[in-house]
């Protein structure tokens, strides 16, 4: 297994390797190609996401996309909007 989805709900998983551009990443018993080079760690993108659409991880939104993602792109703060509130 190179990535963990923590929930069947998920609609990400993260990494847990580095992967380069057009690897093959088992997450689970399914298998997605990146579509970019990702770091350790980081979150891969299960399916396309839209705008707006709410990113899921351990089951619940950890954020928004703010682009369209596709399937096996990188999904980090360039692509991802928090919806943790935050303090003033």
């Amino acid at each position: 297994m190179d990535a963990i989805r923590l929930s069947p709900d998920d609609n990400v998983a993260t990494l847990l390797r580095a992967v380069a551009k057009g690897e093959r990443v088992r997450v689970g018993g399914d298998e997605i190609v990146a579509a970019e080079s990702i770091a350790l760690c980081h979150k891969i993108a299960l399916v396309d996401l839209k705008p707006g659409d709410r990113v899921l991880k351990y089951g619940d939104p950890i954020g928004e996309a703010t682009q369209a993602i596709a399937a096996g792109a990188h999904v980090h703060v360039h692509n991802l909007r928090s919806l943790r509130a935050r303090a003033r």
